[in-house]
């Protein structure tokens, strides 16, 4: 048998190639999401790792302020060798071509042999009350080399002018880090600054455990002492939990990359097998036993299953160092990461991939021992779809139906996650179970039209329908990618629409710029406009007006010019003559509630108007006209601007804060910025869902081509008699075109309707409990459902091809001799 082996495979070669490629393609994947979880979580535990490097013991606050006082306590006790506290002092930096000044936070830097201190790319770490160094990325980005002067202000209005004599290494930082000073340096700046936390080295020989205890003891219970390794796990933690997130969906989607690959194995070995009828019967008849027959099958799906495994872990480690270098290469906000190999991310999936190719050929192996060895000299017939068997399957799927749509429904009343996705995989089951008898009645259906054009679409809608259970598993493998792929688009964007709702609803205006005690200069829209990424700009007048006993600002806002820039709709129906829109604040301390008149008053002019809630505007808003009639001369105090969706919110931010340079202390609100991180984050699940889903589809598209191939070998008597009878060549390949196209349409449709369910339930079951009033919103992407449909009735017309050309080239003489 280990020659008939040998042999076989290299006659089967093509064939198997098929199921490699569905191996390749799953374990792949699988191979990729594990190499690139470890090297990330290993990347982020060297990169934490350094920053705590040397710490035997950490104490942070749990309910009072860590002093210095407290910190003198800790170096006191006979295990300590050297105390770090982690003082910063927050300031602001006038750096070279800003008109105003940015944020700066400033470290502690002590001088100490056992703790780390941050290294420098170049120039040295500050030794004088005058001097910090600058990470090297924050340099980078406004353009300071050492030697340069700063001009820092604290928020007392006092300042400062200080020498940048390095610049730190940050390579391994997250975001943008902090500068480095002195402790005298940092007194100065700010005294008795803010002290997150103590780091504490022990002495030679103390142990870290017993260090902690010690510490623990003289700090009291108003903080925690932790062991070093402990502190470096807690912050792991904090940053590996997104990571550990991000690896279970890659797993998840390597996982339903696998179960498609089964199917198309299956299907491979299925047609391999129909090949090989007349070849096993002549084993049979020469003394191979059934378990030879079935062992041979199983051996060879092994031996498939290991090396395209194995190639599969090689791609997808590829991959993984591919996207590793890229993410070195490009800023993409992420400490440069090395790639990490461990044996789990190695074996893992190549014994996955393995296990999954035999299970995936036992049902094809069995089926080659149950036919006896005469009756096997031919063809086997197709199967028969109402077989008792079928009968128990489809009320199987029936019950999985109706079960998971009643765990869906509940799961949408309740807002239950867990209901969702148990009722989804439940329900598509038994979709899956009711294949054979609702893809061929689709088919029938959408076959109707092209039965029409002529003789060979008659046939191809015969031929589609002819081997239910076939043609229901395979189109079963590119219906489990378009649901998928639906489902993740459809439930993206409907989280995405329900999250824009809230936001708008939040911060109805994009960006406001405002100014308390200067007087904004006559061009300032002007400026403004000028601003790439700005659509609209709107001046808001501002008056101090009192009500009763309180004093406070009102805005003008013309109604004609609200809508531009105020993403809520209601608000801005909301604002006309006679109404001023106010928040709850403005309620409380008026002593009011909505609907309530309130009568204000500037200078000699009076104003009544009724109180509506109107939040995420000023706290008191009226109209232009309003406005006008309280103060007729009221000044511009701001402008609200509007954004291109389009553009990137932290540019556009920079660039509205050093705008006006006549205006000292410019103040910028607004929701954009929480808008554009959230949009990034949509955008990145769309698209690495997207990319991932679509492996799966890939891997379906070969289980297409492979059942159109079985298909065509099973008829090639029925194709000869059709050629000899005047079917061209070309009719030939267009019947088997149409044939593979009616399956995509059916997987296209029937997976897109599921993808809608799917994601508007798991829509309503993840944001119903989030947003304020229940409410969510639905989203349906046109744009994007109409591409997976193009994209499945392509794939299908291409994986035709092969078949089309394989079955044309057959003389009508020579099949029609074929037994």
């Amino acid at each position: 048998m280990r020659r008939s082996l040998l042999s076989s495979l290299r006659a089967h070669l093509g064939r198997l190639i098929a199921a490699c490629l569905a191996i390749v393609l799953g374990v792949g994947f699988g191979a990729l999401a594990m190499t690139a979880h470890a090297s990330a979580s290993h990347g982020i535990d060297e990169t934490i790792g350094v920053q705590y490097k040397g710490v035997d013991t950490f104490v942070e606050s749990r309910s009072d302020t860590i002093t210095p006082a407290l910190a003198a306590k800790v170096k006191a006790l006979p295990q300590v060798a050297e105390v770090v506290p982690k003082s910063t002092a927050y300031l602001q930096a006038t750096f070279p071509g800003l008109v105003r000044p940015v944020n700066l936070a400033i470290d502690a830097l002590y001088q100490t042999t056992q703790i780390a201190t941050p290294g420098t790319t170049s120039g040295r770490l500050p030794t004088a009350t005058d001097e910090i160094a600058l990470p090297n990325k924050l340099a980078a980005k406004h353009n300071v080399a050492v030697g340069q002067t700063l001009r820092i202000t604290s928020y007392e209005k006092k300042s400062w002018t200080v020498k940048v004599v390095g610049l730190i290494d940050d390579k391994s930082a997250f975001g943008l880090g902090a500068a480095v000073a002195t402790p005298a340096a940092l007194n100065i700046f700010e005294k008795n600054g803010w002290i997150s936390g103590i780091a504490i080295a022990g002495k030679s020989g103390t142990d870290p455990q017993s260090l902690t205890a010690a510490v623990q003891a003289a700090v009291g219970s108003s903080f925690t002492a932790m062991t070093g390794a402990d502190k470096i796990a807690a912050e792991v933690k904090d940053y590996t939990n997104g990571i550990d997130v991000l690896g279970g969906v890659f797993g998840m989607f390597a996982v339903i990359a696998l179960f498609v690959a089964c199917l198309v194995i299956s299907n491979t070995f299925t047609i391999v097998i129909a090949q090989r009828t007349r070849e096993m019967a002549l084993l049979r008849c020469v003394g191979a036993s059934k378990r030879q027959v079935f062992s041979s099958v199983l051996a060879e799906a092994t031996v498939v299953g290991v090396v395209a495994s194995a190639i599969g872990v090689v791609f997808g480690v590829a991959l993984s160092a591919l996207a590793l270098a890229l993410s070195r290469e490009f800023d993409w906000g992420i400490p440069p990461v090395s790639l990490h190999l461990g044996l789990t991310s190695i074996f893992v999936p190549l014994l996955l991939g393995t296990v999954a190719t035999i299970v995936a050929a036992v049902v094809p192996a069995r089926r080659a021992t149950k036919v006896a060895p005469l009756a096997a000299l031919r063809p086997e017939a197709a199967p028969a779809a109402a077989s008792k068997r079928g009968i128990v399957r489809l009320v199987f799927g029936f019950l999985l139906l109706a079960g998971g749509g009643a765990l869906l429904a509940g799961s949408a009343a309740q807002h239950s996650v867990i209901f969702g996705v148990a009722g989804g995989v439940i329900s598509f089951l038994g979709v899956l179970a009711i294949g054979s008898l609702l893809v061929p009645a689709l088919i029938r259906v959408l076959g109707v039209l092209p039965a029409k054009t002529g003789v060979p679409s008659r046939i191809a809608v015969a031929n589609a329908v002819r081997n239910p259970k076939r043609t229901a598993a395979t189109t079963a493998a590119l219906l489990i990618g378009v649901t998928l792929i639906s489902l993740t688009c459809v439930g993206i964007a409907s989280v995405q629409k329900t999250f824009d709702v809230s936001m708008d609803a939040q911060y109805p205006v994009d960006l406001t710029a405002t100014t308390y005690d200067e007087k904004l200069p006559a061009s300032a829209e002007q400026q403004l406009k000028e601003i790439k990424g700005i659509t609209h700009v709107v001046p808001v007048k501002k008056v101090l007006v009192k009500a009763g006993e309180n004093q406070f600002p009102v805005v003008g806002i013309d109604p004609a010019t609200a809508g531009s820039i105020i993403h809520n709709s209601q608000l801005v129906a909301d604002l006309k003559p006679g109404t001023a829109l106010v928040d709850n604040n403005t309620l409380y301390m008026l002593k009011l509630k909505e609907g309530d008149p309130v009568t204000i008053v500037s200078g000699q002019n009076k104003l009544t108007a009724t109180l509506k809630l109107g939040l995420g505007l000023e706290p008191f808003n009226l109209t232009t006209t309003d406005l006008a009639k309280l103060a007729p001369n009221a000044p511009i105090g701001s402008y609200w601007l509007a954004a291109d969706p389009n553009a990137d919110g932290a540019k556009v931010i920079d660039a509205l804060s050093q705008s006006m340079p006549s205006v000292q202390n410019l103040e910028i609100s607004g929701g954009l910025a929480k808008r554009t991180a959230y949009t990034k984050i949509f955008d990145v699940l769309l698209a690495v869902g997207i990319g991932l889903l679509g492996v799966s589809v890939l891997i379906a598209l070969v289980g297409v081509g492979n059942t159109l191939s079985l298909s065509v070998l099973e008829r090639t008597r029925e194709n000869a008699l059709l050629r000899a009878m005047g079917l061209t060549r070309r009719q030939l390949r267009s019947m088997l075109a149409i044939e593979s196209v009616l399956m995509a349409l059916v997987a296209a449709g029937l997976g897109i309707a599921l993808g809608l369910i799917y994601g508007w339930v798991g829509t309503t079951a993840l944001m119903g409990s989030q947003t304020k009033d229940g409410t969510v919103e639905y989203a349906l992407p046109i744009g994007l459902l109409i591409a997976i449909a193009a994209v499945a009735i392509v794939a299908g017309l291409l994986a035709s091809v092969l078949p089309a050309r394989r079955a044309a080239k057959v003389a009508p003489a020579g099949a029609l001799a074929t037994e």
